[in-house]
């Protein structure tokens, strides 16, 4: 079952499963990326300041076993000279352990970068079992583990056995010579011992980083099923947003269709478009848009706005103009300024005469609109299906 769902797992993990796997402290973490490093400064540490340490540690050795009687018959002396000697080590050794550490942390970050999670810390009982253990050693990710660990072990053991075979009389020898001369000659052997085991350390941090990640990004990732949930998840239910945004149309659509019978008029392409507009003078800078659809709600604004009395005026350019420019309850564009303003004047005049019965009634205008605003001088323009009620 487990190797079928491993099968399964076939897509690259997402953004946000390798979000949540280092919010759970998981991370392409090398092990031996740190130790080269740290074997690295310390080398560095030993070339460059090698001399001054001994010297030190030799001033430090000294003074511990400088006494006299006098001394020696005070109760407290020799916890006194154990804290002196203690404090004066770790005055040698502390500035080079935070060194170490610190190269430590920054090899790390170089891995995996950083990350700050307290849920490692959390107990996990799972892992205590013996048994689910053992299962894990067998895996082929514990087996290649623990094969690289073994095969560490062997070249390191291999390259300081061969440093101390190639280099077992020089150290006999030094038994012969003074101790600041032996350890001098000590350090200059160390040194290249250390030289070796770096370099072999080296070559298996360089492989070791990239399998790490590549070993990372394997474990997260994805079934097809996983991705289609953290899909859900993220942008939610596709189809409870599409009904969604469909009820909210059709809401929008109503309260559309509910403000054309207080529209002024209502300016039409015959059978396209139709564009209902409302203006008060004194509240409004200029006419506004109430409603406006194409086809099928085109003829709805027709059939009401006739239903309520509402003047409706063929005007094509004008409708496929203010149809492609003016928004649902804004404003219309000032570059159709003076072609709405001719057409209201005409519906007015178009009252008055009605109202009077003797006033003879105006001609219908021609009112101009710039080339550049008809949609129709824009080749392959058209209509998006919900721009009529959702802006």
């Amino acid at each position: 079952m487990a190797d079928h769902d491993a099968q399964d797992r076939n897509l690259p993990a997402s953004p946000k499963k390798i979000e949540r796997s280092r919010a759970e402290g998981q991370l392409p973490r090398s092990r031996d990326l740190p130790h080269f490093a740290m074997m690295v400064a310390g080398g560095a540490v030993l070339a460059v300041g090698g001399p001054q340490i001994v010297e030190k540690l030799r001033q430090t050795l000294v003074a511990g076993l400088h006494f006299d009687a006098r001394q020696l018959a005070r109760s407290g002396f020799m916890a006194e000279r154990l804290v002196e000697m203690t404090l004066a080590f770790a005055a040698v050794a502390g500035p080079i352990t935070v060194l170490l550490m610190m190269v430590g942390v920054a090899a790390n970050l170089a891995s995996g970068g950083w990350n700050w999670t307290m849920k490692p810390l959390a107990p996990k009982f799972s892992h205590m079992n013996p048994i689910a253990g053992l299962g894990r050693l067998f895996t082929g990710q514990g087996f290649g583990t623990a094969l690289k660990a073994v095969l560490l072990a062997l070249v390191l053991g291999s390259v300081g056995a061969l440093v101390l075979k190639d280099r077992l009389e020089a150290f006999v020898g030094i038994m012969s010579v003074p101790l600041p001369s032996a350890l001098a000659y000590a350090g200059q052997q160390l040194m290249g011992g250390l030289g070796l085991l770096a370099v072999a350390l080296a070559f298996f941090a360089a492989i070791d980083v990239p399998l790490q990640r590549q070993l990372w990004l394997r474990r997260l990732r994805m079934s097809r099923e996983e991705a289609k949930q953290e899909l859900k998840e993220v942008e939610g239910n596709l189809e409870v947003k599409a009904k969604m945004r469909a009820r909210m149309r059709e809401m929008a659509k109503r309260r559309m269709l509910a403000a054309v019978p207080q529209a002024d008029l209502v300016v039409m392409n015959p059978t396209h478009y139709a564009v209902a507009l409302k203006y008060e003078e004194g509240k409004m800078a200029a006419p506004k848009v109430v409603a406006k659809g194409a086809d099928l709600l085109a003829m709805k604004i027709r059939d009401l706005a006739k239903e309520s009395k509402v003047p409706v005026l063929q005007q094509p350019v004008l409708a496929r103009a203010l149809y492609a420019h003016a928004k649902l309850d804004h404003e219309i564009p000032a570059a159709l300024f003076g072609a709405v303003a001719q057409v209201l004047a005409y519906v007015y005049q178009l009252r008055a005469a009605l109202a009077s019965r003797h006033a003879p009634r105006p001609d219908m205008p021609k009112p101009h609109v710039p080339p550049e605003l008809d949609p129709h001088n824009k080749p392959g323009w058209a209509p998006e299906p919900e721009e009529d009620f959702t802006e």
